[in-house]
């Protein structure tokens, strides 16, 4: 019988550069002694919740994987209880050993613990074989989650509005005043013919 050689075990605080580099793509753009920064919050904040949890998997000793679950509800609108697997990633090197599958059983056994019925997470888009393992797994699409800077979605606002909305140089909207009283003017000076009778 062979043992297994991946462990899985809480986060500490000496993990912190290790999940920066695992998670670099997920984090807020900062130079990494932020990031690590970031990831000691988040570990202390799981360390001390009970609706948390972080863990890292080890590969023969080596941190391999990691993934942030917290108890939730599947939206803000639709309150059902559920946990959500936040970034549950395994390090190139270390693919293809189990690693994913025992951080998404660690996810299964934390909600059957806490009571909860369902599961939830998010796959980059791109990411084929990451959504090709979340579909084995029975995991289906809920929705699309996008995002962009305000600036962008600003900017392209302000580009499809239609052209009466766009703001006019000033003393147009005198112009347009007097277009629709002349047209109020001719409709009133226009001859009223009666009905047929």
């Amino acid at each position: 019988m062979s043992r297994s050689l991946v462990t899985l075990r809480t986060a500490e605080a000496s993990d912190a550069l290790f999940l920066a580099e695992l998670w670099a793509s997920a984090l807020r753009r900062a130079d990494r002694s932020e990031q690590v920064a970031d990831l000691e919050q988040v570990i202390k904040t799981a360390a001390a919740s009970a609706e948390q949890r972080l863990v890292v998997a080890d590969y023969d000793g080596q941190p391999a994987g990691a993934v942030l679950l917290k108890i939730t509800t599947v939206t803000s609108l639709n309150l059902d209880p559920a946990v959500q697997v936040l970034s549950p990633h395994v390090a190139p090197a270390f693919r293809r050993h189990g690693i994913g599958r025992m951080l998404m059983e660690c996810a299964a056994t934390f909600a059957e613990e806490a009571g909860v019925p369902q599961v939830c997470t998010a796959v980059a888009a791109g990411s084929r074989d990451g959504n090709r393992f979340m579909a084995r797994l029975a995991l289906g699409p809920l929705a699309t989650y996008r995002v962009a800077p305000v600036t962008a979605v600003r900017a392209r606002l302000t580009a499809q509005r239609p052209t009466a909305l766009v703001t006019a140089p000033s003393g147009s909207g005198r112009q347009l005043s007097r277009v629709l009283a002349a047209r109020r003017s001719m409709r009133r000076a226009e001859p009223v013919t009666p009905p047929p009778s």
